[in-house]
């Protein structure tokens, strides 16, 4: 993997900083370089520390998202698109995305400004936890409202087809299942024709409590990768469904976190319009449902499978 080599390598990096960044930034000096995920033959994502010739000396850290198949120019216009928009880090409703800072086409990489705060993930289950949910639906009906133009499209159907094939691959896993499984996918297939359609705008798509970072009062969106044009109730749905299998995984209830799942679904609802509230429900069921396979993916979440599989029928066929 010649990208992440030359990535990782202090002398090419500090050749392409100088070269690419803004003027404020072509003299910093890089000080580390952290790889802090890495998925072989996909992704990276690693952390730079520079100190910013000035008085005094500052210190920032930018964060280098790279992508195998190339520089993923749309993401980082997307993210220049949002940040112009409304979505800086003073914006008065508190409500940003992480500064973009260039691309570096020699590294594959976009890159942006690292930013303080807590995942939601974290925080949600605390005292606090339903404020929290409220602001989040915030977030997302902001982002919902940006206008930015999206260049790919994703709709009920696509949504449907990602279930099969990874149901599929359940089934394959647990034959004992096969049934079950097949009838959850029909239910599924209900659930989708009953949907009712309402205006697609952009939406993040993979949009879930570790896509928020939390500074005091001000709420980040992160890892836009996904973003395209969609149903606005996908994003909550996806958000409440791994709620759900947060409160099943951390604290042994898939009801444990409901209280701020209703709180988010009622404040989305509230900015949004009551069209939206038949999407938000259909897309949980369907996120728990593709948990399911989810949960296969790990060890040590295996054992939340079957509980996982119980629920989405629950759910399916408590619906009319």
């Amino acid at each position: 993997m010649p990208w992440l080599i030359r990535a990782i390598d202090p002398l090419f990096v500090q050749q392409q900083f100088t070269q690419c960044l803004p003027p404020a930034l072509k003299t910093a000096q890089l000080c580390a370089i952290r790889v802090m995920r890495h998925k072989p033959g996909r992704r990276c994502l690693i952390e730079y520390d520079l100190e910013v010739n000035r008085l005094p000396i500052q210190k920032i850290t930018l964060i280098g998202k790279i992508r195998a198949k190339g520089t993923d120019v749309h993401c980082y216009q997307l993210q220049q698109a949002l940040w112009n928009a409304g979505f800086a880090d003073d914006s008065e409703d508190g409500i940003s995305v992480p500064e973009p800072i260039a691309l570096i086409p020699n590294l594959q990489m976009h890159l942006q400004r690292k930013v303080p705060g807590t995942i939601a993930t974290e925080l949600l289950p605390q005292s606090n936890g339903i404020a929290l949910a409220q602001r989040i639906a915030e977030a997302a009906h902001k982002l919902h409202q940006a206008n930015i133009p999206p260049h790919r499209r994703h709709t009920m159907t696509d949504e449907l087809n990602i279930l099969r094939d990874r149901l599929s691959q359940v089934m394959q896993q647990y034959p004992h299942w096969e049934t079950r499984l097949q009838r959850i996918l029909n239910l599924c297939d209900r659930l989708g024709a009953a949907t009712p359609e309402i205006k697609f705008c952009g939406i993040h798509r993979d949009f879930y409590a570790d896509q928020v970072l939390v500074d005091g009062s001000r709420l980040y969106l992160l890892d836009l990768d996904l973003y395209c044009q969609g149903d606005p109730g996908l994003d909550i749905g996806n958000f409440i469904g791994h709620m759900t299998e947060q409160g099943l995984r951390t604290l042994g209830d898939v009801h444990a976190l409901r209280d701020r799942e209703i709180a988010l679904e009622k404040a989305f609802v509230q900015l949004s319009g009551s069209a939206v509230q038949a999407s938000v429900q259909a897309y949980t069921a369907l996120t728990l449902v593709r948990h399911i396979y989810l949960s296969t993916q790990f060890a040590e979440r295996r054992s939340s499978t079957e509980i996982l599989l119980q629920y989405a029928e629950q759910l399916l066929f408590a619906e009319p």
